[in-house]
């Protein structure tokens, strides 16, 4: 397995046929964002450029932004607007949860911006979120959070919300951190991942690697280790595609057979679910990655 080649190499100037995508048929995706619009609503799909995002408001599903969409950190790699963000909006947690009872959501996924500006960097409306959908719909609730800038209290007050899925993506490996995730800190986001499932191991942990950044094989397998020996549960691979220009360039576009090997070898470290493929995003299918049996069986 180490001779997997993901040593960076020139960006292709077209993408590859792996990377393109049918739109789906119909117009079920109209549904959603009517939806959505009606409730004046953020969305990683739209704010990310997620490229799923045809797919997935077919589906009737979506994943939701919430404290605003302006974020206090420049990412090198993220089209969220970045700058001064907005008052959090107090009624958010209702129209969210609204929205998820309307599409009749089983799964429900909610990520952020990262809101340094807060004292809490907006825990406890991640946790009056978790509690209105609960309420509302029943759901299961995933997160996927910022770091809280490491802070315990900020953590305890989601983990005490009891979200099924806890996701903090690690992004990239840490010799890319500072192009990548600016002032992000890759030991701190193990260590949020080590404390969460201290707190809580009934809590799923998931986190998320983006590849083609410049990464090598040998640094990814010690990321994977790293998740692991923390912990961590779930385990998502894709392909970092560049927004615009303006931000880092692709190194490499990788072919799903390598994706298929690096997940092989995560199983074998003990993840218990992973999900690889050029278009897998963290929140992608994210019901199904979940099973009731997914911590009996680790091959599941």
């Amino acid at each position: 397995m180490r001779a997997l080649p993901l040593l960076a190499e020139p960006p292709q100037r077209r993408l590859p046929d792996w990377l393109k995508k049918p739109l789906p048929r119909g117009n079920e995706d109209f549904f959603t964002q009517r939806l959505l619009d009606e409730l004046q609503l953020q969305t990683v799909c739209v704010n990310a450029r997620c490229p799923n995002q045809a797919e997935c408001w077919s589906r009737r599903t979506a994943t939701f932004m919430i404290l605003g969409n302006i974020c206090t950190r420049p990412c090198g790699f993220c089209s969220v607007s970045r700058g001064q963000p907005l008052d959090v909006e107090e009624d958010e947690p209702e129209r969210l949860a609204e929205a998820a009872f309307r599409l009749r959501l089983k799964h429900v996924v909610i990520t952020s911006v990262t809101r340094d500006d807060l004292p809490d960097g907006g825990a406890n409306h991640f946790r009056r979120c978790i509690l209105a959908v609960r309420l509302r719909t029943g759901a299961a609730v995933e997160v996927l959070t910022p770091d809280f800038l490491g802070d315990p209290k900020a953590l305890d007050t989601v983990i005490d919300a009891r979200p099924e899925v806890f996701n903090h993506n690690l992004e990239t490996v840490p010799r890319l951190y500072r192009r990548a995730r600016g002032r992000a800190d890759y030991q701190r986001s193990l260590d949020l991942l080590a404390y969460v499932k201290r707190r809580d191991p009934s809590i799923i942990t998931k986190t998320g690697l983006m590849l083609g950044l410049g990464e090598t094989v040998d640094e990814l397998f010690d990321v994977l280790a790293d998740a692991r020996a923390v912990g961590c549960d779930i385990l998502t691979l894709g392909q970092y595609l560049a927004p615009t220009l303006k931000h880092i360039p692709v190194a490499r576009y990788v072919p799903p057979s390598e994706f298929d090997a690096l997940a092989e070898v995560a199983r074998r470290l003990g993840f218990l679910q992973v999900v690889a493929g050029p278009f897998v995003r963290s929140s992608y299918h994210a019901d199904e990655m979940v099973r009731p049996h997914a911590h009996a069986d680790p091959n599941a």
